[in-house]
């Protein structure tokens, strides 16, 4: 059996049937460049995190979240996105949520949810202690 201190560092995996839109849609969109790239596969870091693309025949199921971005201030980086045509998903709140403008406040963390090009469903995420 293999120890829990072998593995240091996960990253998240994005599959993607055409990784060159994929490549413009985190470019365009979302203003990111891969640090690396090597079988077209497309490797991306932030602040010490990664995330690769990669070609995959299968669809996206884009009924959960896949990847998650932190941020300072959800109300600004929503405006941002969507000024860069990011259109968020709406969703019915769960008990004791509520939402607002595609922005899910569930007390101490506030969401938005939004689909990349390959159908991957993203989200946006501020946690209220910062």
């Amino acid at each position: 059996m293999m120890s829990a201190t072998a593995m240091n560092q996960t990253y998240a995996k994005l599959p993607a049937r055409d990784v060159e839109r994929a490549r413009a849609f985190y470019a365009d969109k979302l203003g990111m460049t891969p640090f690396g790239e090597y079988n077209n596969h497309l490797y991306y870091e932030l602040e010490g995190s990664h995330f690769m693309v990669y070609p995959s025949g299968g669809a996206a199921s884009g009924t959960h979240d896949q990847l998650g971005f932190v941020v300072d201030d959800l109300g600004s980086t929503v405006a941002t996105l969507r000024s860069n045509d990011i259109v968020f998903e709406e969703y019915e709140p769960p008990p004791g949520a509520s939402a607002d403008d595609g922005i899910m406040d569930f007390g101490g963390v506030k969401a938005a949810w939004f689909k990349d090009s390959e159908g991957n469903l993203l989200s946006v995420v501020e946690f209220a202690s910062g």
